[in-house]
């Protein structure tokens, strides 16, 4: 079983079916390379966890029940899944040990076992989803070499240095992709919105694929001290996304994250790169600042991409609505001068946006010709991130149909919980600039610009499904980027005054 690996079996919820469940999990673990006494208190665990499902949750509308055991780095997650009633942890009386037999009692003994003989335990309530006990076991060398993080082991957070020490910054080693996956872990915990960076072995290959280009900081003995990366998202793009910066909190405040940022902007690349963009959370401003500091200038605002519950260790944030993300792009090379055709009730504030991005473009009217679509079908391209709950269209070519393609992909990923569509259209098109005021009428409203997409310059429209947004809520530092909110809430058909 390799690490990334997830099984998932479904039991009988009955207690006859108990060791049946106790033998899967430990030949799972077993082949993670679990031994001896370890597999015992895994047993243990187990079987405690177990009981309570089947003897607190049963009744006859919760026949069966979920076991997922996933193989993450150093260890084994456990989860237990089902559907019985909710239940509250917190209300379990802490289990005491004392010398009195008198005053023995077994409430809240089992919490007791597992917390004492696996690394981690969380209960986890889902709403309709019922709830879930989660538990994490980490093999005995692996917690010698630091796999689990402090947080993890329950330990204090390291202390940050405070002298400047030497440091390399360079290109990513293999064998490092691990600590990347670490540090990704001790920033965000399992919230962060790509998960390609909790796999060391998909980080591998993407740099060998020239889809990403890895940067790291690593102190004089070796220390991995942090990581960012450009990102292609589709083999098309000139453009890629600065994305995955993390720095271990202890290394923070040595300028790790200028080196990493400099060091992606001046390092020899295997593929044609025109500019990169970023996407900086609005719940805090502390990203946008770094995007300032970096000159990656605002063009667009996303609203909630992201779900509320992504973390940021170590800063205050609200958490009670989803993420919005406010665009930014740099050109890496000077911009060429492009024939645009803007949405003319656009026009303005597209102006602004590409000037404060550093391009001048030729803004032209459509002709009437040009405003006919002739061809048939449309060429759309469609993805959805799960895990962020967001969604996106491009519309790589204007047909007849584009309308009711347009319609049938909303419908599709409203009805499978997408928060937010993000949809594309080229500027290069005369006919972006008809088809923006109909798609506007489907509840589409303005979001900004993204330069040298993989369809050309693209102006981007929005669609939420259901959200409850508070404009209020959105943190912004920079003077366009508050005048470009403003834009948007005018226009955005959600709101009901």
């Amino acid at each position: 079983m390799v690490q990334g690996d997830s099984i998932k079996l479904t039991f009988p919820n009955k207690l006859e079916y108990s060791y049946l469940v106790q033998q899967f999990v430990r030949e799972i673990a077993k082949m993670i390379g679990f031994t001896g006494d370890e597999l015992n208190k895994i047993d243990i665990a187990l079987e405690e966890a177990v009981s309570n499902v089947m003897i607190h949750t049963h009744d006859e509308g919760n026949p069966t029940f979920d076991i997922i055991c996933d193989h993450i780095a150093g260890g084994i997650r456990i989860i237990i899944k089902e559907m019985g009633i909710p239940f509250n942890p917190e209300g379990i009386r802490k289990y005491e040990v004392s010398g009195n037999l008198d005053d023995l009692s077994t409430s809240g003994l089992g919490i007791y076992l597992i917390q004492n003989v696996m690394d981690h335990l969380e209960f986890h309530n889902l709403g309709t989803q019922g709830k879930e006990t989660v538990m994490i076991k980490f093999l005995p060398d692996e917690l010698q070499k630091g796999v689990v993080t402090d947080q993890q082991a329950g330990n204090k957070e390291p202390a940050v240095i405070k002298e400047k020490i030497d440091y390399t910054v360079r290109a990513l080693a293999e064998e490092e992709a691990i600590e990347v996956s670490r540090c990704a872990y001790k920033t965000h915990g399992y919230t962060f919105f790509d998960d390609h960076i909790y796999f060391p072995e998909r980080l591998v290959e993407m740099n060998r694929k020239h889809e990403m280009i890895s940067a790291v900081a690593v102190t004089a003995d070796g220390t991995f001290m942090g990581h960012s990366a450009f990102l292609y998202q589709y083999p098309e793009d000139v453009i890629a996304e600065l994305t995955f910066v993390f720095v271990n909190v202890e290394y923070r405040g040595q300028g790790a994250l200028n080196r990493l940022v400099d060091y992606l902007f001046t390092v020899p690349k295997k593929r044609e790169l025109r500019g990169m963009y970023a996407y900086a959370v609005t719940n805090h401003p502390f990203t946008q600042k770094s995007m300032i500091k970096f000159q990656i200038n605002d063009c667009g605002l996303l609203l909630a991409t992201s779900p509320a519950s992504w973390k940021f260790k170590g800063i205050s944030e609200d958490t009670t609505q989803r993420i919005s993300v406010l665009l930014s792009f740099k050109y890496l090379e000077p911009p060429l001068v492009y024939d645009l055709y803007v949405p003319p009730h656009h026009q303005e504030m597209v102006e602004k946006l590409y000037r404060n991005v550093g391009a001048n473009h030729r803004y032209l009217v459509p002709t009437a010709e040009q405003l006919v679509c002739t061809r048939a079908e449309s060429v759309i391209s469609n993805g959805a991130n799960e895990l962020e709950g967001c969604a996106e269209i491009f519309v790589m070519e204007f047909g007849q149909d584009l309308i009711k393609q347009i319609r049938k992909s909303v419908r599709h990923y409203c009805l499978n919980g997408m928060a937010a569509i993000n949809l594309f259209l080229k500027l290069k098109d005369p006919l972006s600039a008809k088809y923006t005021a109909e798609l506007e009428k489907l509840g589409f409203f303005f979001a900004g610009i993204l330069p040298e997409s993989r369809i050309g310059d693209a102006i981007i429209l929005q669609y939420l499904n259901n959200v409850d947004l508070d404009y209020g809520k959105i943190q912004l530092v920079t003077d366009i980027a508050k005048e470009l909110m403003n834009y948007i809430r005018e226009r955005d058909p959600n709101i009901i005054d």
